[in-house]
């Protein structure tokens, strides 16, 4: 890797655990040149790491600018109903549906993924949840509906800022990769309802975790705010 592609990647990193952490408050305007004295490179990995996480949604862009992104509590409740039902719905299809099978080439190798990421645990990363998304959408294509898969694929992009919260410790991954392994185990053997119901749990659980660790940065970056005024 290249010196600056190794600095780009820092400056991202860093950008981003500062957002999600609240050091980067809701209300601070995120300019190129004050960030880039802050980590101490030049602008241009700035500027390259900015268009990363507007593209994650960690950054959304207003008439003033670049500022970081911060969910409604209350559309989260939402997105997370509509996200349970698309995902659920691969497996009830199945069920309502003998002729409907999962395919076991798609989700054959999306488990195998999985099995390698147990044999060898990645660290905690906020990154994490692009391994995350993948899995759910094989799960979902290999019942065989793209539309569902379309309509999972937006969902997620809406509520992927939150989801980060979700891999920043050593239990969280490693619960995850256990999930995965067990409800792709059971879809492949056929036992539709014990994955339909293993799913539902996954999915409940992260959706705790990740509300509860959102509600705990959001309070920081409002106790960050009111020390500096």
């Amino acid at each position: 890797m290249s010196t600056g592609g190794t600095r780009r990647d820092r400056v991202y990193r860093a950008l981003r655990s500062d957002l999600m952490t609240g050091v980067l408050p809701p209300d601070a305007r995120l300019g190129e040149e004050r960030l880039a004295e802050q980590y101490g490179v030049s602008r241009t990995p700035v500027r390259e790491a900015l268009a990363r996480l507007v593209s994650d949604g960690l950054v959304e862009r207003r008439e003033q600018g670049l500022f970081p992104y911060r969910p409604r509590f209350d559309d989260l409740a939402d997105l997370y109903e509509l996200r349970t039902t698309l995902e659920l719905r691969g497996i009830r299809r199945a069920l309502a549906d003998p002729s409907i099978r999962h395919d076991p080439h798609v989700l054959g190798a999306e488990l195998d993924r999985w099995y390698a990421l147990r044999r060898d645990l990645p660290e905690p990363d906020a990154g994490f949840v692009g391994l995350d998304e993948q899995f759910h959408l094989a799960l979902l294509a290999s019942a065989g509906n793209p539309a569902l898969c379309d309509a999972l694929a937006t969902v997620n992009a809406k509520v992927r800022p939150v989801r980060m919260f979700d891999y920043l410790t050593h239990d969280r991954i490693t619960a995850t990769v256990d999930e995965h392994i067990c409800v792709a185990e059971s879809v492949l053997a056929g036992r539709l309802e014990d994955a339909h119901a293993q799913l539902l749990a996954h999915i409940d659980t992260s959706r705790a975790v990740v509300v509860q660790r959102a509600e705990q940065a959001r309070t920081m970056a409002r106790l960050a705010r009111a020390v500096r005024d």
